[in-house]
C-alpha cells in the first residue's frame, strides 16, 4: 500500500510511521491546522502580548510603582488582562499571564509578577 503525503499529496519514502514526504509540508500541514481561524482571536492575542511586554518592560524588579499615564503613553490597554486575584481584603489584582497590575490612589498602579509553578 502505497502512503502519500496528506499535504502535497506526493509518495512517502521512508519511516512507517513518517507522515509528511518532508517537513516542509509537515509545517505547512500544521501551520495550517494551528492558525487562528478568526480574526478576533489573533486580535486578541496580539492585545495581550503587547499588554504583557509592557508590564515586563516597566516592571523590572518585580514590584515598581508606575502612573497611569505611563502605562497609557506605552499603549497599554486596561480592557484586556488574562486573570484577576483577589486578597482576603477584597483587593483586586489584574493579571496578564505572570504580570499583574494594581490600581492605587491618584492614578497610580502597583505592577507585581507572581511566580507561576507548572
Amino acid at each position: 500500500m502505497e502512503r502519500t503525503c496528506p499535504e502535497c499529496g506526493d509518495k512517502i519514502m521512508g519511516r512507517a510511521d513518517k507522515k509528511f514526504c518532508s517537513d516542509a509540508c509537515r509545517n505547512a500541514h500544521n501551520n495550517a491546522l494551528n492558525k487562528d481561524s478568526k480574526n478576533l482571536v489573533r486580535n486578541i492575542n496580539n492585545r495581550l502580548r503587547k499588554n504583557f511586554r509592557i508590564l515586563e518592560k516597566l516592571n523590572a524588579k518585580d514590584k515598581t510603582k508606575v502612573k497611569k499615564q505611563t502605562l497609557q503613553k506605552y499603549g497599554f490597554n486596561f480592557k484586556f488582562f488574562t486573570g484577576q486575584y483577589v486578597t482576603k481584603a477584597g483587593t483586586v489584582y489584574f493579571y496578564v499571564y505572570d504580570q499583574g497590575y494594581l490600581p492605587l490612589e491618584d492614578d497610580w498602579y502597583l505592577l507585581v509578577k507572581t511566580e507561576l509553578s507548572m
